[in-house]
């Protein structure tokens, strides 16, 4: 077994303490380990947004939220150049010297633009085998001096690829409002100011990747997740009580609604436990937009879909509540028991 290294980010520890296992802090409980044995190989929807029948492009969307909570995109308007320019400054930078990299460095919540690794290094047991850079993107022109200046590139090419994934984000928005039976404007007007982050991941090869995880299985806490990948596998979805890899596929988007849609939707639409589990041969780089409410923002039921017959699931709370809860708590213990609390207070 690994001694825990003084090195702050992992990729570090991987590159120049050359291990052979992982460290001890790394190593998950025999339940939580992702049996990777079991892991099958299934599809998930995959849409084609420009279908000129936009009522089909809204069926396929309503029925792959109440079936599969993941879809994949195709035809999305986000130009290829730009998923290109966006996973080589995010390779870019993970190829940065240690001491460029740790000058974004922080274990501070609260830091709108940092490096860290794992998830929240300060509270939780048992780390996760990734490093992130995360940045805040909307508005672009508010957080853009606060991002990286190394790779030179990287501003340009991150506000280019910000934009246009949030033109994707409203749109998708809009469809999913609409499969709900709601005006296509619903769930843009319960989310305040609207909130925009991006982390671009890193998961280094692992020696022993049986034994933890890039990432834990979860639910997201936003609206809806965009996620940009590249060609390594490591992305897993529950399904049907058995975990699934979803392999890549080449310019298109992974969508999966969060546990906000879940509330709104009271229900109808579930939130999905997903994981990233690492290789022993291969670095994998994923790119997770997540958009979100603003702190202030009261989230709750959509009033048109609670009746008698279905009353509300969900007691209201602001996303900054929830928000800080999952980030105290972790991501294994986030919707479930914070809407058990918060209805049984209530």
């Amino acid at each position: 077994m690994a001694v825990t290294s003084k090195r702050l980010l992992l990729s570090d520890i991987v590159s120049f303490d050359k291990i052979k296992e992982i460290p001890s802090n790394y190593i998950r409980p025999i339940s939580q380990r992702p049996n990777l044995q079991d892991v099958v190989h299934d599809s998930i929807p995959l849409i084609d947004l420009h279908d000129p029948n936009r009522q089909h492009v809204i069926d396929q969307i309503g029925q792959a939220c109440r079936d599969h909570g993941f879809f994949q995109v195709t035809n999305h308007g986000v130009p290829e150049s730009t998923i290109t320019n966006m996973l080589q400054i995010a390779r870019d930078f993970f190829n940065l010297p240690e001491e460029e990299r740790l000058k974004l460095y922080s274990d501070d919540l609260n830091k709108t633009t940092r490096v860290s690794t794992s998830f929240n290094v300060k509270n939780e047991k048992i780390a996760s085998w990734r490093d992130f850079l995360g940045i805040p993107c909307y508005p672009v022109e508010d957080y853009i001096h606060e991002w990286p200046t190394n790779p030179p590139s990287f501003r340009d090419h991150a506000a280019e690829y910000c934009r246009s994934v949030r033109v994707l984000a409203l749109e998708l928005m809009e469809v999913i409002s609409e499969s709900l039976g709601l005006d296509k404007d619903y769930i843009c007007g319960q989310l305040g100011k609207h909130c925009q982050q991006m982390a671009l991941n890193y998961y280094p090869p692992c020696p022993q990747p049986d034994l933890t995880c890039g990432l834990p299985a979860h639910t997201d806490m936003y609206v809806i997740t965009i996620l940009l990948q590249d060609e390594v596998p490591g992305l897993n979805v529950m399904k049907n009580g058995r975990w699934i890899a979803v392999d890549p596929v080449p310019n298109t988007f992974i969508i999966n609604i969060g546990d906000q849609v879940q509330v709104m939707s009271n229900g109808k639409y579930k939130n999905v436990w997903h994981r990233a589990v690492v290789n022993r041969d291969k670095g994998r780089i994923s790119i997770p937009t997540f958009y979100s409410p603003s702190s202030d923002a009261v989230m709750g039921p959509a009033p048109q879909l609670v009746t008698d017959d279905e009353p509300a699931l969900y007691s209201q709370f602001t996303y900054g509540e929830y928000y800080d809860k999952v980030w105290n708590n972790g991501l294994d213990k986030s919707f479930d028991t914070f809407m058990s609390e918060t209805n049984s207070s209530n």
